[in-house]
């Protein structure tokens, strides 16, 4: 039941702010780049989701574990500290959890620079008493 749920949660879109909840939660935050040595090997701008990503963009990949919380593909996100809205374009290995890597395109010196860091993230997802349920992009 808890499967159903979560699937129907992540599976349709609502734009009724009534029914949507805004979650704000500390995660650690990395950075990567499109390289071969950080990515997959042949096209490192391709996402685990087959999106491909532009250098500019405003993307991040995200922990398992986020994605049952609702922050799934192409949900909206902001970071702390960061201008603007954030697009969860890429998913992270398994291993890792409560994490988020921000992509900074072709930048590999702003990515180290970065290193490893706690930020809040926050973002929208459908109350569970809000009908089918869904995720909340803003």
């Amino acid at each position: 039941m808890v499967f159903s749920i979560v699937a129907l949660l992540l599976l349709s879109s609502c734009k009724n702010s009534e029914n949507s909840e805004e979650i704000t939660m500390t995660v650690t935050a990395t950075a990567y780049n499109s390289t071969e040595a950080q990515t997959k090997k042949g096209d490192p701008f391709l996402t685990a989701w087959g999106d491909t990503l532009q250098a500019e963009e405003k993307a991040i990949a995200v922990s398992r574990d986020l994605i049952e919380l609702g922050l799934d593909h192409n949900q909206e996100v902001e970071i702390d500290g960061f201008p603007g809205t954030y697009i969860v374009k890429d998913k992270m290995n398994k291993r890792w959890t409560n994490k988020i890597d921000i992509y900074m395109g072709l930048d590999e010196e702003a990515a180290l620079e970065w290193g490893k860091q706690k930020v809040e993230i926050t973002f929208d997802v459908l109350k569970a008493d809000g009908g089918e349920g869904s995720r909340k992009n803003r």
